[in-house]
């Protein structure tokens, strides 16, 4: 059952994440987490999320912009390095309170509501009725870096923060696309060196069968997602991105992801 559920999820998320740029790692660390320990469940979904951004990398990375990797990715890069550390070490913490919902108890964690919050903020400045065409200017990119990159190291929610600076960055679909990978390629980079003393753990050495399935699911579901890419606008990946942006905001604040 753990493969079935975890391979359909990556299947079906990494054909979306082509387009949004965040949600294979948000979406799949929590079901992991239904079968594994969570500090387990973001580590093993860390190696997927790299796989398959170096296979997106081959596909469109040729198309990124490299100045605004630089300037989005170097802060970024450094600042996965102290969010992974401090993941580390608050492995255990409790969750600030508790609800029931459909008879499920839903557990509302501090990081997840600080993440979910600022999301909220991005997402409701990009759907805004007769906004400008960049909610986040270029010069805010380094900034955007270190916000990114800090939540993907400490919760793995690096994309939805990544794609909100990025919409500001006058990118074509194509580019906006391929840079995000390219920067979603370096913050899993650095945070798996810290990420990596858990490689030897019974639990993730003994699944590493369910660790390559999940990530030919989700190259099956990135290469799906490239053919339809030409179909759609950079109008349209603007929207989309919004729309998930509220909906990934909500979810996290009310503890059911």
């Amino acid at each position: 059952m753990d493969y079935l559920v975890i391979c359909l999820a990556s299947l079906a998320v990494s054909g979306l994440t082509l387009f949004s740029g965040f949600g294979l790692g948000t979406v799949l660390a929590p079901v992991m987490a239904i079968f594994f320990p969570v500090e387990t469940a973001v580590a093993m979904t860390a190696v997927v999320h790299f796989a398959n951004n170096l296979f997106k990398l081959a596909m469109f990375g040729r198309t990124a912009n490299f100045q605004v990797v630089i300037r989005f990715g170097i802060p970024a890069f450094v600042a996965s390095l102290a969010g992974a550390w401090i993941l580390v070490r608050v492995s255990d913490m409790q969750p600030l309170f508790r609800y029931f919902l459909f008879g499920h108890q839903m557990e509302v964690y501090p990081v997840k509501l600080l993440v979910g919050l600022l999301i909220a903020f991005f997402a409701v400045v990009e759907l805004r009725p007769g906004k400008g065409s960049r909610p986040c200017p270029p010069s805010w990119l380094p900034v955007g870096g270190v916000v990114s990159g800090f939540f993907g190291g400490l919760s793995g929610n690096q994309g939805a923060f990544r794609s909100a600076f990025l919409l500001g960055a006058g990118l074509g679909k194509e580019a906006f696309i391929a840079t995000g990978v390219v920067l979603a390629c370096l913050v899993d980079a650095s945070r798996l060196t810290v990420y990596a003393g858990m490689a030897g753990s019974e639990i993730i050495s003994g699944n590493l069968g369910l660790i390559v399935t999940a990530t030919l699911s989700a190259f099956l579901g990135a290469f799906a997602g490239g053919r339809v890419l030409k179909k759609i606008t950079i109008k349209t990946v603007r929207i989309l991105v919004g729309s998930l942006l509220l909906g990934l905001a909500a979810a996290l604040c009310l503890g059911v992801i």
